[in-house]
């Protein structure tokens, strides 16, 4: 089970991230680590002692799109660095919670793993939050060379796409992003036809593209759940969503440049005509 980390900051005032790494202490049983963002406004896991591990889905309870993702570590990972005029915020006060995904050796074994920051030199313009969308409820089938698994999100506000990260376990086969404009035209902006599982990549467009209001984001794969998938650890079982890496996920993350002082949230939220949400 995933083992979760509350490490205070204790930052006094907003610190801005331009540049960011999480680095595996012990690589042999380190699957991959991610750091999230614990706002002083956030519930989750407020019974937690800072430094000792919290397991599994107690870890999880709480957890929203608050509780923003910061930066992660899986196989093929390299820093992530953002151009000058934009940055990730670290609000005062915050805490980091570190997702720690630990797979067995045979062996015991000591981790450290830790996540280093180069903070912006000057006050961003743009603030990059990490928007995602992910199927939950996704069911394999047993023996499916090619199942097909989608959701969307849709954009309610301008915002500048920066990066793609498409996320699948060992069935996963291939990975799209696509965009629906509100004109009705659609493109793909990342197809990704031969996905691989132990080297996972993080997609910086040569050009950021910005989205309108309005725009859906389609996230979609394929499943090889047959016995000709090598890396398929039962090809007879139907398989559906779980942590584990022989229980699958669809997960698409998008890194969003946004002004500075507007809050992350209102990507999501929905506004009626007359301005309410």
């Amino acid at each position: 089970e995933y083992q979760y980390f509350v490490i205070p900051t204790r930052f006094a005032e907003d610190r801005w991230v331009q540049v960011m790494e999480v680095r595996p202490g012990n690589r042999s049983i380190v699957h991959h680590a991610a750091v999230f963002i614990r706002t002083p406004e956030s519930k989750w896991m407020r019974n937690a002692k800072a430094g000792e591990a919290v397991s599994g889905r107690a870890g999880e309870a709480g957890q929203g799109l608050f509780d923003e993702l910061l930066d992660f570590h899986v196989p093929g990972a390299i820093p992530h660095a953002l151009p000058d005029g934009q940055a990730k915020l670290i609000p005062a006060g915050s805490d980091l919670v570190f997702q720690m995904h630990y797979t067995s050796s045979g062996k015991s074994g000591k981790d450290r793993t830790r996540v280093g920051f180069l903070f912006s030199k000057e006050p961003p313009t743009e603030r990059v939050f990490t928007m995602i969308a992910a199927n939950r409820g996704l069911v394999i089938p047993a023996g499916a060379a090619s199942h097909p698994v989608a959701t969307t999100v849709t954009i309610q506000e301008n915002a500048k796409l920066v990066a793609l990260y498409p996320h699948m376990h060992l069935r996963g086969k291939s990975f799209q992003f696509k965009a629906i404009y509100p004109t009705g035209e659609s493109e793909v902006l990342l197809s990704v036809p031969d996905y691989k599982f132990y080297w996972q990549l993080q997609y910086y467009l040569e050009q950021e593209k910005a989205l309108p209001p309005g725009t859906r984001i389609e996230v979609s794969g394929r499943f090889d759940n047959s016995p000709n998938n090598k890396f398929n650890p039962d090809a007879s079982k139907e398989v559906r969503w779980g942590d584990q890496s022989w229980e699958e996920m669809l997960v698409g993350t998008m890194e969003m440049a946004i002004p500075a002082k507007m809050n992350p949230m209102e990507l999501y939220r929905p506004k009626r005509r007359n301005g309410a949400e």
